[in-house]
């Protein structure tokens, strides 16, 4: 597993006092305001938050050490990072990384299905995109589907719902 995830991205400045204004690829906006430290871009340069807050749709950062607008905008287009190890995940919980590449089998045959390539976040629900030999599967992930989730064997059992898996 990856030491670092990628947390969002910062898409602008804002203000005056070297703010970033950050995108979050999370289910919760808030998510990023609970971290003192991120890392920022391909090299992971350490960032100490001064502070955080959600406005909008996005987080507003400021950053120990970027005190000008000139400075924000430089980080302007980065990847954020947080560090796995900063996340206690509550029961049942994953990160979407974790879970892509994971064989998803039928747990009533024992069927393979194919393995996880993709998963949207629909807002009711998320949705495993599942791919086996070309062909897509889209399950839901609800819990009268997604029966058991093993990130260590690499396999997420299911009960596909009556027709999910028919080829018409």
């Amino acid at each position: 597993m990856e030491k670092f995830l990628e947390a969002g991205k910062i898409v602008n400045i804002h203000g005056l006092k070297g703010e970033v204004k950050i995108v979050p690829w999370s289910d919760d906006n808030d998510f990023i305001c609970e971290f003192d430290t991120i890392y920022c871009g391909k090299d992971k340069k350490v960032f100490k938050i001064e502070n955080a807050r959600v406005h909008k749709n996005t987080v507003l950062v400021k950053l120990v050490g970027i005190d000008t607008p000139e400075a924000a905008n430089l980080l302007r287009n980065n990847i954020v990072y947080i560090d796995r190890n900063e996340v206690e995940l509550e029961e049942g919980c994953f990160f979407i990384a974790d879970l892509i590449g994971l064989t998803v089998k039928n747990i009533d045959t024992g069927e393979e299905i194919g393995k996880v390539t993709d998963i949207f976040q629909t807002g009711a629900n998320d949705v495993y995109e599942v791919k086996n030999n070309g062909k897509a599967y889209y399950i839901p992930g609800i819990p009268d589907v997604i029966i058991e989730t093993d990130i260590e064997k690499g396999v997420i059992a299911v009960r596909p719902l009556e027709g999910l898996l028919d080829e018409d």
